[in-house]
C-alpha cells in the first residue's frame, strides 16, 4: 500500500516526488524528494509550450529526459525510506503539461510512462487528466479530491490554496461539499520576469518584489483579463498566462521599473487568489497555502493583507509540508486507480460524472 507521486508543474523548476502510505485509515507521507531540471531542459520545455519546428521529435526527446529525472527522484525516495522497488504498488506520474485546451477536448502532458516503468521496475499510472476531459471536464484541478481526503474537517470550512506556476483553490465546505478551480497565475509570471531581469529562477522570499511598488494601472489592466470573471468550472495555464500576455499589458505602461513590475505581478497573484477565496470560501477562517508560493514571504503577506480577518498559513499547520502536497496528490490518484475508484470531482472539473483516472503501464 505504498505509492509514489511525481509532479513537475508549470513552474518548470524540476520534479517533486513523495511517498504515500495508504495502508491505514489516515493517509501518511513517508518522505519527499526534489530533482531540479537542468537549464537547457527548462528552456526546451518552455519552447514546447508553443507551436514550433519539429516539435514531435523535440517533445519525445524532452519526455525521455524528464522521465530519467523522474526515475532519479524515485531512486532517492526508495533510498531515503530504505525500501526496494517491490515495496511500491505504483507510481502516479503526472508528466509535464505543454498544452492544456479542455475547451478543444484535449490536454497534453509530456511523458514516457513505459520508459519510467522500465527504469524503476514499478507499475506506472499516467495520463491522469485525459479521462476527465473526455467526460466533458476541465481535467483540472485534480488536487481538490485529495485535499478532501486528507484535509477535510467535518463541520468546518477550509480553503486550500495551491500556488505553483498556476494557482488553484479547494474549498472544503463544512457540509462536505467541495469546490475548486484555477484562480490564475501563481509563480509563472513572477519567475519569468525575475529570470529575465535578475538571472534568477525565482524571487527568493519575494525580496525583489518587496523592493518595488505596485503599479495600480498595470494591476487593473491585468485583473481586467476576462478569465478572472469566468464562473467555475475553469482551468488555465501557460496557454493564457505567458510572457507575451504580460508584454501586451506592459505596452500601455512602458516606463515602469522592473522591480515595480515584479511587485505588481506578486500583487496580481495575491489579488486574484483573494478575490476567488472571498467569493467562494467566505466561510473559512483560515487559508492553508501549499506549493512553492508558500515560501514567498512577500506573496504570503500580500495575500493576508487582501483578506482581513482570515489567517493565512501553510499546510505545515495541518501536518503536511507545502512542497509535498501536490506530489502526494498524484500518489493518491495512483492508489485510487489501483483500487478502481474515481479520482475526479465532477463539481470541480465539470465532468459528466465520476471517472477512474489514468492508464496503467505495468513494469
Amino acid at each position: 500500500m505504498l505509492y509514489i507521486g511525481l509532479m513537475s508543474g508549470t513552474s518548470l523548476d524540476g520534479v517533486d516526488g513523495a511517498l504515500l502510505d495508504a495502508s491505514g485509515e489516515q493517509l501518511r507521507s513517508l518522505g519527499d524528494a526534489h530533482v531540479p531540471f537542468p537549464a537547457q531542459l527548462r528552456q526546451d520545455l518552455m519552447a514546447l509550450q508553443a507551436a514550433g519546428h519539429n516539435e514531435i521529435e523535440r517533445e519525445a526527446l524532452a519526455a525521455n529526459q524528464v522521465v530519467r529525472l523522474y526515475a532519479q527522484c524515485v531512486a532517492q525516495l526508495l533510498a531515503q525510506a530504505g525500501i526496494g522497488a517491490d515495496a511500491v504498488a505504483a507510481i502516479g506520474a503526472h508528466g509535464q503539461t505543454i498544452r492544456h485546451r479542455p475547451e478543444l477536448g484535449f490536454t497534453r502532458q509530456l511523458n514516457n510512462p513505459a520508459l519510467l516503468a522500465e527504469l524503476t521496475g514499478i507499475d506506472v499510472v499516467a495520463d491522469l487528466r485525459s479521462r476527465d476531459v473526455a467526460a466533458g471536464g476541465q481535467g483540472a484541478p485534480l488536487v481538490p479530491a485529495f485535499h478532501q481526503a486528507i484535509f477535510n474537517q467535518p463541520g468546518q470550512t477550509r480553503v486550500l490554496a495551491n500556488i505553483g506556476g498556476i494557482s488553484n483553490i479547494s474549498v472544503l465546505h463544512a457540509d462536505g461539499a467541495v469546490a475548486g478551480f484555477d484562480t490564475g497565475p501563481g509563480n509563472a509570471l513572477m519567475d519569468g520576469w525575475v529570470l529575465q531581469h535578475m538571472g534568477q529562477h525565482y524571487d527568493k522570499d519575494g525580496a525583489w518584489a518587496a523592493s518595488g511598488s505596485v503599479h495600480a494601472g498595470l494591476l487593473a489592466a491585468m485583473l481586467a483579463e476576462p478569465y478572472f470573471a469566468l464562473p467555475a468550472p475553469k482551468s488555465t495555464g501557460r496557454d493564457l498566462f505567458h510572457a507575451d500576455w504580460l508584454l501586451a499589458k506592459l505596452a500601455a505602461f512602458p516606463a515602469i521599473a522592473p522591480a515595480d513590475v515584479q511587485a505588481t505581478l506578486t500583487e496580481l497573484t495575491a489579488a486574484s487568489l483573494a478575490q476567488a477565496i472571498l467569493r467562494d470560501g467566505a466561510g473559512a477562517q483560515t487559508v492553508y497555502v501549499c506549493g512553492g508560493g508558500a515560501h514567498n514571504a512577500s506573496l504570503m503577506q500580500r495575500l493576508a493583507q487582501a483578506m482581513p480577518g482570515k489567517t493565512v498559513t501553510s499546510t505545515e499547520a495541518l501536518g503536511v509540508a507545502p512542497g509535498q502536497v501536490e506530489a502526494l496528490a498524484f500518489a493518491w490518484l495512483a492508489w485510487r486507480f489501483t483500487q478502481r475508484k474515481p479520482g475526479n470531482l465532477p463539481a470541480v472539473t465539470g465532468a459528466r460524472g465520476l471517472r477512474i483516472l489514468g492508464a496503467l503501464y505495468p513494469h
